[in-house]
């Protein structure tokens, strides 16, 4: 946002009155046009709003309403429990009849498919070594819908599709822009990670939903962090703190702690996003209380901004995560009678679980009993996940490194002995058809989102252009975690945290293709042409790999047409 310069005094008018006092306001005093760099009050009041916020709003849930229709269209196909869908659809009914993970018989997968859900569970409690708070929601829709492939995938249709809102919302607040916002929701609608994982029943969808969710309101708070400092200081500071008592209480931040711990209380992956976002929480406050003239920000922002973040983001997070471990909480002594004695309770020398063979407390000292308990069993979900797999080997694993440019996918099912006539095969005599799901993002969203990426560091550490923080931070926490794991089996769609982010620096590249200005120009004329090119270009790419993604029936030289790499496969 720019002012005209004031007009020059004629030299005829009256002498000038004396200077008044300075005032520290602002770091800079020209933009890059020439004019007066605005008030820090009048930068920190929010971008105009310029266009309808009903339009805006409409846009964006029809958007999502498609991408809705996409994910549930033939949703209960293949009938089947898909890769780990096997774990999390029964563990979720388990939640919803029985409060907690139960071990299951042998035969359970052909029982439920035959459509029985009886004499399927154990009396024994199941080591399951994920939280709760994902599989809950896979509960509510076997609840709604039934105990079968429709029921337990539900719930990832819907959360996937809300993704979309959000990242439209998004955005728009990053970029300004309606149109640019609705890019960014349908550049995530089209990515064929998050789109195939909208189809199953598995845990990380849910994590990516929770976790935009509180990426989007960090930024809320950090527009309106901004706007209440201009209003309790409009005439800037002159010494100490600046405002404080009324920025101690702080709405956004507060949903973004309870959206971030029940994203932990999913996978605790997402641990690091917080770690990272509550930093960058901190940095804006103090670079905020700096443009207002506050001396020494960096400090003073620590103790006035940092410790009621920290609160929000930490605290009320923590006690988000816990709620997620209510049923488990409520049976904790199936728990300490079945597994507080395992292979990972003993592993490198570990020793029973001391509350198993205390007596039963009562009151305040029975939730503390449950509560050690609690902590003795994440101790050995801890050791499952970082020592007890290490050896471990599995066909579609793959290095982190690699994700970015799609090192290798993931097969969630495949039929790859279809003979001609069978099942509508037109495959000539001595070939076949096949039918895949695979788990893969859409090649051109990731690698010119890996481009935009590039360009963003440049943009956030040279330009300090603070919009681009925001895709480079998610990026970075969501991925680089986890190469220290990396000699154990982790997967592709694990990084479907990082599809939002990779769709955002894409969006934010294309806005500054096409510019600020709304005059016809050359610039603005190829500017226009690239981003539109970039975006159709995604659509084309999602579209061609749409049998791979849906289970669509191709002979075995179309499939060999969208297995670009032989690590695909």
């Amino acid at each position: 946002m720019t002012t005209e310069a004031p007009p020059e005094a004629h030299p005829a008018a009256e002498p000038p009155a004396a200077p008044a006092p300075r005032r520290r306001l602002t770091t800079l005093s020209r933009t890059a046009a020439g004019r007066p760099v605005p008030p820090a009050r009048e930068r920190a009041a929010g971008r105009a709003r310029l266009e309808d916020p009903l339009i805006s709003w409409s846009a964006a849930i029809g958007i999502t309403v498609l991408a809705f229709v996409m994910r549930v269209w033939n949703l209960g196909d293949p009938h089947k429990f898909a890769f780990d869908e096997t774990y999390y659809a029964k563990d979720a009914w388990s939640l919803l009849h029985y409060g907690h993970a139960q071990d299951y018989v042998d035969s359970a997968n052909d029982l439920i498919l035959g459509g029985t859900t009886t004499g399927v569970w154990k009396d024994t409690a199941s080591m399951a070594v994920h939280p709760d708070g994902g599989k809950w929601l896979i509960a509510l829709g076997e609840h709604f819908f039934g105990m079968d492939p429709f029921g337990w995938r539900i719930a990832s249709a819907v959360v996937g599709s809300l993704m979309v809102l959000v990242m439209c919302r998004l955005g728009r607040r990053l970029t300004g822009s309606t149109l640019l916002g609705c890019v960014a929701g349908l550049l995530l609608m089209f990515d064929g990670l998050h789109f195939v994982l909208s189809r199953l029943a598995l845990l990380d969808i849910f994590v990516a939903f929770w976790l935009l969710c509180a990426v989007a309101c960090v930024v809320n708070d950090r527009d309106w962090f901004r706007a209440k400092l201009g209003r309790l200081a409009p005439d800037g500071v002159t010494s100490g703190f600046g405002p404080v008592r009324g920025l101690l209480f702080r709405p956004w931040l507060l949903l973004a702690g309870i959206c971030f711990g029940l994203a932990i209380g999913t996978k605790w992956t997402a641990l690091y996003p917080l770690a990272a976002f509550g930093l960058l929480v901190w940095a804006w406050c103090w670079g905020a209380r700096r443009s207002f003239g506050v001396r020494w920000p960096v400090l003073r922002s620590a103790l006035v901004d940092g410790l009621p973040a920290f609160v929000h983001l930490v605290v009320i997070g923590a006690i988000a995560y816990l709620m997620t471990w209510t049923g488990w909480l409520m049976h904790a002594n199936d728990y300490e009678r079945d597994l507080s004695s395992t292979q990972y309770t003993h592993f490198n020398g570990g020793q029973d679980w001391p509350t198993a063979s205390e007596p039963d407390a009562s009151g305040l000292g029975e939730v503390w009993q449950s509560m050690r308990s609690l902590a003795h069993y994440h101790r050995d979900v801890y050791v499952f996940h970082t020592q007890f797999l290490n050896d471990a080997t599995h066909t579609y694993q793959s290095q982190p490194s690699g994700w970015p440019l799609l090192n290798r996918g993931v097969g969630v099912d495949a039929d790859t002995d279809i003979q001609p006539g069978e099942d509508g095969c037109t495959a000539p005599e001595g070939s076949n058809c096949l039918r895949q799901i695979l788990l893969l993002g859409t090649p051109a969203l990731w690698w010119g989102g890996c481009l935009a990426m590039l360009w963003g560091l440049v943009m956030w550490i040279g330009a300090r252009d603070w919009r681009w923080g925001v895709p480079i931070v998610g990026l970075l926490s969501g991925w680089l975690p986890w190469m220290q794991y990396d000699d154990r089996p982790i997967f592709l769609f694990y990084a479907i945290v990082l599809v939002p982010f990779l769709a955002l620096a894409a969006t934010l590249a294309m806005g500054q293709m096409i510019g600020t200005s709304r005059e016809p120009s050359r610039r603005r004329t190829l500017g226009v042409v690239a981003a539109g090119s970039f975006f159709v270009l995604v659509l084309a790419n999602f579209a061609w790999f749409w049998p791979i993604y849906t289970d669509g029936l191709l002979t075995h030289s179309e499939w060999l047409g969208r297995i670009w790499f032989k690590r695909w496969v």
